[in-house]
């Protein structure tokens, strides 16, 4: 009997945690990061939370450990997260990428790659049904919403909009927080944008 491929065995899972047990366990091989990584990096956080962080690839720490964003850059959006919002990203938001496998030398997802893992992603979000989206730099904003490839990163941080593509969910852009270590003039706008986070995502904790 044929095997059915990943994205059709995932196709009609109806809860989060099967989706997260069957795409670690497809071995998927649909491009050619299958070749490289140690694991299949899904996800950190709570899928029952209702914001969701979306970056670009998993790194080396990250496909060591098997969870997104647990490196120097996760740790700094922890903490920014934590003293600015009062947010707990493990508590109170899932995180997880366009690439669902490292791509060699932490470069960025091609078109095709990140075309690979697309079903793989738009399942999450229908999966969780987030309220605010928030799309961690230019890789993650060009492949969520295409149109938007090659804009300056400074016309796009730290403005709400919506989208038909994504319906219900408040979309926000902020800086990858690789891209605030290597240049940190650059966190006061993080925080100042995280704040405008934190005035959003609390009115909608208190409309649900």
């Amino acid at each position: 009997m044929r095997r059915r491929s990943p994205v059709s065995a995932l196709s009609a899972v109806e809860y989060y945690a099967d989706f997260k047990k069957e795409l670690l366990a497809s071995n998927c091989q649909k491009c050619s990061l299958s070749k490289h990584r140690t694991n299949i990096v899904v996800d950190r956080g709570n899928p029952e939370a209702r914001v969701v962080f979306v970056g670009e690839a998993p790194g080396a720490n990250e496909d060591r450990e098997g969870r997104a964003f647990v490196g120097r850059g996760g740790k700094l959006l922890d903490e920014l997260m934590l003293k600015e919002a009062g947010f707990d990203t493990n508590r109170d938001g899932l995180i997880i990428n366009v690439a669902k496998c490292r791509p060699p030398a932490n470069r960025p997802p091609t078109s095709e790659e990140a075309a690979s893992c697309r079903p793989y992603l738009e399942k999450q979000l229908i999966l969780v049904r987030p309220l605010i989206l928030v799309l961690l730099g230019a890789t993650a904003l060009k492949h969520i919403i295409p149109e938007k490839k090659g804009s300056p990163m400074n016309e796009e941080v730290g403005k709400f909009f919506c989208h038909p593509a994504y319906p219900g969910m408040n979309i926000i852009v902020f800086f990858h927080p690789a891209y605030i270590l290597r240049d940190p003039r650059k966190k006061p706008l993080m925080v100042e944008h995280i704040r405008r986070f934190k005035t959003l995502w609390t009115s909608l904790l208190g409309a649900h």
